[in-house]
């Protein structure tokens, strides 16, 4: 008798998983980009990140990240190519979860944090390059330094949030800079000079 209830059971998984999927919600975030809500954006700290990556002596991509940063949006969906960004980081905050390794980094051997104590990039171009992407190229002023950088930006969605209820729309970016471009050379090349930056950030609209 047992055998025969688990083969019912069995025999009914399939249709179970069809009625959930079918009566499932769609994904808050399931907005197309053209229906994106337009206007001034301000990022959620709290559902951002900034990491890096750099070859460390051949061995290992050793990563670390900055933990004090705002940015600043304008979206236009209907012209992307009008869009904005503006972002501010706090040298200081550079962090590896090693205090010995970050007081060195913050020191005039690398990031010289108390000189240059901020990171910006202005945009300066949008090129969409696909339906959820675009090349975001600005002006990147680092360690007293000011570089175009471009970075790749993909739309992952927008919506209201199910659990804070504001409006959401979300991006990530990668870019890969060369350090010693910025007078920061220190143990280069054995130190790698290419910094991959991997940028994930939820904005809500500006009050």
């Amino acid at each position: 008798m047992r055998a025969v209830v688990f083969a019912l059971a069995l025999a009914a998984m399939p249709a179970a998983a069809i009625a959930w999927q079918q009566a499932a919600p769609a994904s808050p975030a399931a907005t197309a980009p053209r229906d994106v809500q337009a206007g001034a954006y301000v990022l959620d700290k709290s559902h951002a990140k900034i990491v890096w990556g750099i070859n460390h002596l051949g061995f290992s991509t050793y990563y670390g990240e900055f933990t004090d940063f705002d940015a600043k949006l304008s979206l236009d969906p209907a012209n992307p190519a009008a869009s904005t960004l503006e972002v501010t980081v706090k040298t200081a905050s550079v962090a590896t979860h090693n205090d010995k390794l970050d007081a060195h980094l913050k020191s005039a051997d690398f990031f010289d944090a108390a000189k240059f104590p901020e990171t910006r990039f202005v945009s300066t171009a949008v090129r969409p390059t696909g339906e959820r992407s675009a090349d975001v190229t600005g002006n990147l002023t680092l360690h007293g330094v000011t570089r175009p950088v471009t970075l790749a930006v993909t739309y992952n969605g927008a919506g209201k949030s199910p659990v804070s209820g504001q409006y959401v729309a979300g991006f990530s970016a990668t870019a890969t800079i060369q350090r010693t471009e910025f007078g920061i050379d220190q143990y280069a090349p054995a130190l790698g000079d290419a910094v991959e930056l991997k940028i994930s950030g939820e904005f809500n609209p500006a009050a």
